[in-house]
């Protein structure tokens, strides 16, 4: 990583741009240790693809601890079929009369 100051970062902005773009990190300093860090939009992706999929995969590690203990709601077709046409708070109020547990 590299740090600039904000001035640098004005007279320099295509270099500091460049680095950027090649893959480097920048660390902007600013007063009172409000400092910011550059990365490119193809990092920024990959990034928020990474919390994503961390973000999903605690999803599936709860429902399978969930699954485990048993905690589970059982529907048929005709009872999801018939889920499609309610409002959120009527599903919710359904799978609760519903639930296994």
């Amino acid at each position: 990583m590299i740090a600039v100051k904000t001035v640098d970062l004005r007279n320099d902005f295509k270099k500091v741009s460049d680095l950027v773009t090649s893959g480097e990190k920048v660390l902007i300093s600013r007063p009172h240790n409000q400092n910011l860090v550059v990365i490119s939009e193809k990092e920024y992706n990959e990034l928020e693809k990474a919390l994503r999929n961390a973000e999903y995969l605690k999803m599936v590690s709860e429902s399978r601890r969930q699954l485990e203990e048993g905690k589970t709601y059982t529907f048929t077709m005709d009872e999801l079929f018939a889920m499609e046409d309610m409002s959120s708070s009527e599903i919710q109020a359904f799978a609760e009369a519903h639930k296994d547990f």
